[in-house]
């Protein structure tokens, strides 16, 4: 056999991959692309809020106007707010709303007051059809102390956000009601933190 025969092997490999990708397409030629995604990074591990910012800056790169609200850590100063803040914030508008952890600020009505602000302005980046994308950086710990109320969350999402548009919502413990109304939820599992070794959060890992 000269080295430009194929193989038998190969042949075989040609025809499997052929059926896969006819099957492939019948099954993308009934799927659209033309719905707003509820999206939804939840768990113990670690990489929801960074999962969300990949998303922002795909939308940066697509020129696609986005905006981040920060809700609970919006004190931090961190590389994607300086990133964005100094380079697209024409593309870009983010609003850290949050006044740090329950721990750090000790006081709930405070927390509600601070949750309740970043959720109006949630809503009316949502409502603005020029804005493509919207993530909600730890509304589900807002969600899970009660500082904001799920039933008002889901039923302004399932009623008012543009059918285009999308809304990534971060945070561990999101609640079941938000999990059903979405499109797509991921569970970060935790396997392995360096936190427990002692070892605390490392600026462009963490922050």
């Amino acid at each position: 056999m000269s080295p430009s025969t194929p193989s038998a092997e190969n042949i075989r490999h040609a025809e499997k991959m052929a059926k896969i990708k006819a099957a492939r397409d019948r099954i993308m030629a009934g799927k659209t692309d033309s719905k707003g995604l509820i999206i939804v990074h939840t768990g113990a591990g670690k990489g929801k809020s960074s999962a969300g910012f990949g998303m922002i800056m795909r939308c940066i790169a697509h020129e696609m106007p986005c905006a981040v609200v920060q809700f609970i850590k919006g004190g931090w100063e961190t590389g994607e707010r300086r990133l964005i803040e100094r380079h697209f914030a024409h593309l870009c508008r983010f609003h850290a709303m949050g006044e740090g952890f329950t721990w750090e600020t000790q006081d709930r009505a405070r927390d509600i007051a601070a949750a309740r602000s970043g959720w109006e302005v949630a809503k009316a980046l949502i409502r603005d059809p020029a804005i493509q994308l919207v993530m909600l950086d730890e509304i589900n710990i807002a969600l899970r102390y009660d500082y904001l109320d799920i039933a008002e969350v889901t039923a302004f999402l399932q009623a008012e956000k543009p059918p285009l548009t999308h809304v990534v919502l971060t945070g561990r413990n999101a609640k079941p009601e938000l999990i059903e109304i979405a499109d797509l939820v991921t569970e970060m599992s935790l396997v392995k933190h360096p936190f427990r070794a002692g070892i605390k959060a490392q600026k462009g890992v963490e922050f």
